[in-house]
C-alpha cells in the first residue's frame, strides 16, 4: 500500500491531532492584543510617558517668537476659526466672526459679543517655553500657537484665560471642576503631541485630576 505523502498528508495528521485532543472541538487561536488607539494611548499612559524635568529658563522668551494668530481668509483668523468652531448661532461677515452665543467651559459664564470671548492656548506659550519650546525655531512654535488639530486652542472666558495666565494645573485649575477630567486630558494630550516636558508638581496634579475620571484608564 502506498504511503500518502505531500499536502493531503499533512491536513489529515492535523486533524487527526485535533481530534485526539477532544473528539471534533475547534482548537483555541490564540489572537494577539489589541494596541491601544491613540497617539500613546490613553491619557493616563500618556501622562507616564511624559519627560519630568524642572521647568526651564525664561530667557529670551517673547509672544512674537510663536506667531499668531494665522490667517484663514480675506478678513479672518484662527481666532474666527475657533470661535465659530466652539459657538452656537454663530454671525459672520465675510469669514470674520461677528455675532454668536458662547459658553466658557472653564467657568460657566456665557456670551454673545465675541470681543469678550478669548482663544486659550491649553498650555500657555510661556509654559511651552519653559517646557521644551525654547529650543524650537519660530516655524514650530508657529505650528504650536496655531494648532487646531490637538485640543490646544479653546474659546473661554476672557477672565478666565487671564486669570490662568501661563500657569500650569499644580497653579491654576478651571473653577468648573466639572470640566476638570477634560482639562487634564487635554493639557496631558497636547504635552504629549508636541513632546514637551511636566514639573513634579505638574505631573502630580494631573495625575490626581486623572483619578476618579472613569475614561482615563481606558485604551
Amino acid at each position: 500500500m502506498r504511503t500518502r505523502s505531500g499536502p493531503r498528508a499533512a491536513v489529515t495528521a492535523a486533524l487527526a491531532a485535533v481530534l485526539a485532543l477532544g473528539g471534533g472541538g475547534c482548537a483555541p487561536v490564540d489572537e494577539p492584543t489589541p494596541t491601544p488607539s491613540g497617539d500613546g494611548g490613553n491619557a493616563a499612559q500618556m501622562l507616564g510617558q511624559l519627560t519630568v524635568a524642572q521647568a526651564g529658563s525664561m530667557r529670551g522668551y517673547s509672544r512674537e517668537k510663536f506667531p499668531h494668530w494665522r490667517d484663514t481668509g480675506k478678513n479672518c483668523d484662527v481666532r474666527d476659526t475657533v470661535l465659530k468652531r466652539d459657538g452656537e448661532s454663530i454671525k459672520l461677515s465675510g469669514c470674520n466672526v461677528v455675532a454668536g452665543r458662547w459658553e466658557s467651559v472653564y467657568d460657566g459664564r456665557a456670551f454673545t459679543d465675541p470681543s469678550d470671548v478669548d482663544i486659550d492656548h491649553m498650555v500657555p506659550l510661556a509654559n511651552a517655553w519653559r517646557s521644551g519650546a525654547d529650543e524650537w525655531d519660530d516655524a514650530k512654535r508657529g505650528n504650536f500657537a496655531n494648532d487646531l488639530e490637538q485640543p490646544q486652542l479653546i474659546a473661554v472666558s476672557a477672565t478666565s484665560n487671564r486669570a490662568k495666565g501661563d500657569q500650569d494645573p499644580s497653579q491654576w485649575k478651571p473653577a468648573n471642576r466639572s470640566y476638570w477630567c477634560q482639562y487634564a486630558e487635554n493639557w496631558v494630550t497636547v504635552k504629549h503631541h508636541w513632546r514637551l516636558t511636566v514639573t513634579t508638581a505638574e505631573k502630580a496634579a494631573l495625575t490626581e485630576m486623572l483619578e476618579g475620571c472613569t475614561w482615563a484608564s481606558k485604551p
